[in-house]
């Protein structure tokens, strides 16, 4: 293990109070591409004739939601995608007491399949939808099921995966669950991410405890601020850190 592993790992182990903010780079070892990687979401739009921006933006769900549909299905959601090494050691360390909440920008739900139970989603979930008449609730089955674009069974209207699109605002009471988290944490696991996208990344703002620790496989622009970066792979640090704890 090396020097920073083995710091990384005493300072897990000697808090009760840690949090983890974790991006699209947790969920890539499950198989789900990121956004701005080589073989991302935003290199794909050559297919669908508009870029990812665009479709996945709330004017175009309004207007064109056929095309949004046959986007969403086969770019966003992946049913075979199962939890992997950093899912498993976040519900360790869960119920060791030691996490106090798993902060994602994720919407696989990977998290709470892994078992999870203290989780913030920032930016929504593929497996919570709602017509957005009557508020009827619909799993993922059934979105997936529709032919073309998901219709609620009791009024006929149109149902919305409650994720968040572009042109949309973050979900004001899970984005402020997630400030008082990080403002109250000792420590403040950040992995998996950029944190180029705002207003997520902006969480970082409240966090006043003891240790900030970055784990990306690239640069940040917030490494010069961190206690601790470790560029690699989350699900490695994360799986050879909580092993022995």
């Amino acid at each position: 293990m090396t020097a920073e592993m083995t710091r990384f790992q005493k300072l897990v182990n000697a808090s009760n109070n840690s949090v983890f903010f974790g991006g699209a780079g947790v969920s890539t070892e499950s198989g789900i591409p990121d956004f701005r990687g080589e073989n991302g979401i935003y290199n794909i739009q050559k297919t669908y004739g508009d870029p990812a921006e665009k479709i996945l933006s709330r004017p175009f769900f309004d207007e064109q939601p056929e095309r949004f549909f046959e986007f969403y299905r086969q770019e966003m959601v992946y049913l075979d995608a199962k939890p992997n090494t950093a899912h498993f050691a976040l519900a360790r360390l869960e119920l060791m007491g030691k996490l106090k909440a798993v902060i994602t920008q994720n919407i696989d739900g990977l998290h709470q399949m892994a078992g999870s139970s203290k989780v913030l989603e920032l930016h929504g979930s593929i497996h919570r939808n709602y017509c957005m008449n009557c508020g009827k609730f619909f799993d993922l089955d059934y979105m997936m099921k529709a032919e073309t674009v998901p219709r609620c069974n009791l009024c006929g209207n149109k149902i919305k995966p409650d994720v968040v699109l572009y042109q949309e605002g973050l979900d004001d009471d899970v984005f402020r669950k997630s400030a008082k988290a990080i403002s109250e944490a000792e420590v403040l696991i950040i992995g998996g991410t950029s944190l180029n996208v705002y207003p997520a990344a902006g969480l970082i703002r409240y966090f006043k405890g003891r240790a900030l620790v970055l784990i990306n496989k690239s640069e940040t622009p917030y490494d010069s601020q961190a206690d601790l970066v470790i560029h690699d792979s989350i699900g490695k640090v994360l799986g050879e850190v909580t092993k022995n704890i």
